[in-house]
């Protein structure tokens, strides 16, 4: 009887040990493993895409494409309510009071993730302290967006990236203008400032049919290129 007690309790605290050594493996693995996830898209063979739907379309500049663009992009909320730093025009961007319309989208050329977010900050001219105007997945600096995330896992990629800058007028950022100041403010433009801003809108593909692009059409005659 004194051996099966010992028997029993020697049982018991080898079934401790076992609890607490899967415990411990749990405990340092998962980690372990999410930092490899992580740094699977250093890989060369990472499948990395870029979503569009403006200017990088018709003017990539540094964006090494590994593939044409694609018209079956996610769907997202975009409109032209960001006066661009650089010229006269409303660009199209994110916004989420906005309906989604489709997008497009790229393979890149890129080894890593890092890299494929650097290539694309130095297109976009985004400065250095603004890390999250570059949005990707996964997400180095802020929550994934769960519409792009569903759609990059069903393509099998491996990693994303977009533009993510935010609206922007009267030089406040994300401040979007209303539909009667973004007619008014490109129906005020002259010269070559105005034709660069109505190219710019006429250029986005014809698919991309957003509340504010149906009034400059109306107001500006603006129609797609194409």
């Amino acid at each position: 009887m004194l051996d099966l007690r010992k028997r029993a309790r020697f049982g018991a605290y080898r079934s401790d040990l076992m609890i607490a050594h899967v415990s411990e493996t749990i405990c340092y693995a998962l980690p372990a493993r999410m930092a490899a996830l992580a740094k699977s898209t250093r890989k060369n063979n990472v499948k990395i895409a870029c979503i569009a739907w403006g200017s990088l379309l018709w003017k990539p500049g540094p964006l090494k494409l590994a593939s044409a663009w694609m018209p079956d992009g996610p769907p997202l909320p975009l409109e032209f309510v960001r006066d661009s730093d650089d010229s006269e025009e409303l660009a199209l961007v994110l916004h989420e009071a906005a309906p989604l319309v489709p997008t497009y989208w790229a393979r890149l050329d890129a080894a890593s993730l890092d890299e494929a977010r650097e290539m694309l900050r130095e297109r976009e001219k985004i400065r250095p302290q603004y890390p999250q105007w570059v949005g990707s997945i996964p997400n180095p600096h802020g929550a994934a967006d769960e519409r792009i995330g569903a759609w990059m896992h069903a393509r099998e990629l491996d990693a994303v990236v977009w533009t993510a800058l935010p609206a922007k007028f009267a030089q406040v950022s994300e401040r979007a203008p209303s539909a009667h100041e973004a007619i008014a403010f490109l129906a005020g433009l002259q010269g070559e400032a105005r034709a660069k801003a109505e190219d710019y809108v006429r250029r986005v593909p014809s698919e991309i049919r957003t509340l504010y692009r149906g009034l400059f059409e109306e107001h500006l005659g603006w129609t797609p290129l194409a």
